[in-house]
């Protein structure tokens, strides 16, 4: 059986909530990586911030980076895998929630992360193919010719 655990990138890190927006872009350049995820105060996963957060959420709104916080950016219930989860548990969490990213928790602490890039490494053309159907189609994200 492969695990969540199996296919993540290790070495993922957190932002806490109250950093700035501008201080999670230099994190990101510096990880490169496109995502963190971001925790509370007691180290407990509240949302997950993307590069794209930042430039439509706020550069694009006319806000300064510097001024916004991670945890202002956190919207909705933070999605996440126990790293002992079957491949297939991970594949239908995305599925389900419309995700691309999926940090993996470990005895309560954030372990790794799981993207688009790790499932092509451990998945078969059919396997991915599939969920990328199923993940772009639901997002109504416009299809490749």
């Amino acid at each position: 059986m492969t695990t969540a655990g199996d296919i993540m990138h290790r070495g993922a890190q957190w932002i806490p909530a109250h950093e700035t927006l501008d201080r999670a872009a230099q994190l990101m350049r510096e990880l490169g990586v496109g995502a963190l995820p971001i925790s509370d105060q007691n180290e407990r996963l509240c949302g997950i911030l993307t590069d794209r957060d930042i430039v439509i959420g706020c550069v694009a709104m006319g806000r300064d980076p510097s001024k916004v916080t991670a945890g202002e950016m956190a919207q909705g219930t933070p999605r996440w895998i126990d790293s002992h989860a079957d491949v297939s548990e991970v594949l239908r969490e995305m599925k389900e929630h419309q995700i691309r990213r999926l940090p993996v928790i470990e005895n309560k602490r954030l372990v790794g992360m799981i993207s688009e890039a790790d499932l092509a490494r451990s998945l078969s053309e059919g396997e991915i193919g599939h969920w990328a159907e199923s993940v772009y189609a639901m997002s109504g994200a416009p299809r490749m010719r």
